[in-house]
């Protein structure tokens, strides 16, 4: 454990941060999935009126997410369940109960929102970006340190125990108001526990898991060829709406803002020592901290929509997809894939 201490960490994060820039993070800013991103923000900018039309967009999703569950479900099927996966899976759910906790915090003292802003945001902290992770997944790959398929099943794992505990965080403020009907709370639980990213993600794994490599092979062409270029074009519409919301944002401060940058550095350091200490390789464990870094910005909003309708969206979907998102994608994932190497190293 003394290898772990405040003073050693601090000086691999230092070392991991000088060596961000290398040949493999300069190889990250070439990538067309990172370009791709950066070319939607742009236009977005420039106010250009290219756009993506929404049921593209929407299909673009469902082909992602059902290619990440089956790899990783195929994956999982040709290396087994270990003790070492257990443990990423209590983890990565520990990680998404605990981590709005830190988040709420900041964000009534230093951020100065109310109790039930406070807890909608908290949520989205402790949540995770299926974009995020599978941008990383490529990424880390890229670099050939790619992520064990098992963390397919730890990312949908850390969807549900923080929007639980945002709603725990905000139930005063809530009680104080009037209390909700037996019918909302059943639409919120059934929302929490089977929306369409949770269902689709555990499915398709599952489905992995079954057919196994063989089964695989028949849809592969499908599954594998496309994939990059699909998430080039998802990242591209991704990139128009971040800036666009971020250019119409009306109640965010400063200190928001920093916060929605300071939260993914802090989860992401945090999951990437956690997953090392466990024993997972480089890229699983890079991966668990950009798991823990990211922030939700479509099952969370969704639920909080339902559970907590007095919260102010224009705060949550800003930082999370405006602010967070972004400085993950083109930063956070980079550094958290060289704290990774440096403490394998260490």
């Amino acid at each position: 454990m003394d290898s772990y201490s405040p003073a050693y960490l601090a000086g691999v994060a230092l070392r991991a941060i000088g060596k961000a820039m290398d040949a493999a993070t300069l190889q990250t800013f070439t990538s067309p999935v990172i370009l791709f991103f950066v070319l939607g923000m742009l236009a977005a900018f420039a106010r250009s009126e290219l756009a993506v039309p929404e049921a593209l967009a929407k299909g673009m999703s469902l082909y992602l997410m059902a290619a990440i569950g089956l790899k990783g479900g195929v994956a999982v099927s040709e290396s087994g369940v270990d003790g070492t996966v257990a443990l990423a899976l209590l983890a990565g759910i520990g990680a998404s109960f605990l981590m709005p906790l830190f988040a709420f915090w900041v964000l009534r003292g230093f951020g100065r929102l109310d109790q039930i802003n406070a807890g909608a945001v908290a949520a989205h902290y402790g949540s995770v970006s299926v974009v995020t992770f599978v941008t990383a997944v490529e990424i880390y790959e890229l670099r050939g340190t790619p992520p064990g398929g098992f963390m397919v099943a730890v990312m949908a794992a850390m969807e549900t125990p923080a929007i639980l505990t945002g709603l725990l965080l905000a139930r005063k403020a809530i009680d104080g108001q009037t209390a909700k009907s037996s019918q909302a709370t059943g639409e919120l639980l059934h929302e929490v526990f089977f929306n369409a990213s949770v269902v689709l993600l555990l499915g398709a794994f599952a489905i992995g898991v079954i057919s196994g490599a063989s089964g695989f092979d028949d849809v592969a062409p499908f599954f594998q060829a496309g994939f990059k270029g699909v998430l080039c074009l998802f990242l591209l519409d991704m990139g128009l709406i971040a800036a666009r919301r971020l250019m119409d944002a009306r109640a965010m401060t400063w200190r928001l803002g920093a916060i929605a940058i300071a939260l993914p550095l802090i989860n992401g350091a945090i999951g990437t020592l956690i997953g090392t200490m466990i024993g997972l390789d480089v890229g699983s464990a890079a991966a668990l901290g950009v798991l823990c870094a990211s922030a939700s910005y479509i099952a969370v909003p969704a639920a909080m929509r339902l559970a907590l309708p007095q919260a102010d969206a224009g705060i949550y979907l800003t930082m999370s997809l405006s602010v967070t998102f972004p400085f993950n994608i083109l930063i956070n994932i980079g550094l958290i894939g060289a704290l990774a190497s440096a403490l394998a190293r260490g």
